[in-house]
Parts: C-alpha cells; structure tokens; sequence
C-alpha cells in the first residue's frame, strides 16, 4: 500500500500559485511545486495527472485572486472607478498573475482581458446609466473606452514601463473620463 499523502489538493494548487506569483508560469514545474511544499514530485501526481491540469487548477485560482481585486472594486462607492481601480491594483499587486491571465494566450483559456471587460460591463452598467444619465449603449462605449486605457496602464505597470504615478494615473483616467463622457452628451450619435 502506497503512504497516504500529506498534502491535499488544494494545499498543493495553493503551493504551485505561489510560485506562479512569484517566477511566472513559465516556472511552474513539479519540482518547482516540490520544492515549495517541501517534498519530491510524487505526491503531485497523486492529484494530477500532468502538468497541464495542474496549470488549470493554478489558472482557476489565479482567476478566484481578480475577482477578490473586483468584487472589492464593487464595493467602493462609484464602482465603476473602483473596478478600475482595482484592475490596475491587481496588475501592481499581482503583476505574474495579471500576465499568466491577461497577457498570456492559451489554446483552451476561459479567460481573456476582453472576457473580463466584457464581464465588468455588464457589473457596472446600471451605476454608470445612472450617474451619468445615459443608455445602456452608451454607457458601455464609456465603460470599453475607458478600460482600454486602464488596461494599456495595467499592462505598462507589470511590463515595468510605466512612468506615472497613482496620482498622474488618476489625472489620465480623469482626464479620459471627461472627454468620453462629453462626447456621448455633446455628439450626437457619438455611440453608435
């Protein structure tokens, strides 16, 4: 009878996320996992039958630590700026794990940046239709205008290219704000 392990799958998904965070998924080995829980390799194919599926259990959790930056950008008070917040908090926060989700392209991937805006659309629609007094359209051509860019920072941030600051972002988003918000009200069929 083979010894029963002492590690449980979800300690081990947790392991192999932590060394995603810290070197990358291109670093995610079972002797990197190993090596974290203090063990050798075997233990994991207890659980696993490849690598591969342990990627998409780190890839199911990675997902689970956005949505924990989302659902708190939701709670703020205008949660569409908390959402935007939040995106960019997560890629300065988590930049390996915003680069295995948002900036890496998988045969099979479930998640993308533009499923995730698509998503985050739909969130924060009523809010912006109802501060801004505007359609369900054009309420999403702001919200997909202004997440580009929060995207392009985001991006610029984890790449280690972003020469702003959190107040000069915040200026830029503004600044954006103000000029999609202005040509929804002042051009008409700015949203078509």
């Amino acid at each position: 009878m083979a010894p029963k392990n002492k590690f449980t799958k979800e300690e081990m998904v947790e392991a192999a996320l932590r060394v995603v965070q810290a070197k990358g998924i291109g670093c995610l080995t079972a002797k990197a996992i190993a090596d974290e829980l203090g063990t050798s390799t075997r233990p994991i194919f207890t659980y696993f039958g490849s690598m591969d599926e342990v990627k998409q259990a780190v890839y199911a959790a990675a997902v689970r630590v956005y949505d924990s930056y989302t659902k708190a950008g939701l709670k703020e008070r205008i949660p569409f700026l908390g959402v935007g917040k939040s995106y960019i908090r997560f890629a300065r926060e988590e930049p390996e794990l915003y680069r295995f989700l948002f900036l890496t392209r998988a045969q099979d991937q479930k998640y993308s940046a533009m499923m995730s805006m698509r998503h985050l659309q739909e969130l924060v629609r009523p809010t912006l239709m109802n501060v801004y007094h505007i359609t369900a359209e054009e309420a999403d051509l702001y919200f997909r205008d202004l997440w580009f860019v929060v995207h392009s920072l985001s991006t610029l941030i984890v790449t280690g290219d972003c020469p702003y600051s959190d107040r000069k972002i915040g200026q830029i988003l503004t600044g954006v704000s103000v000029s999609i918000c202005k040509s929804i009200k002042e051009i008409p069929g700015f949203a078509a």
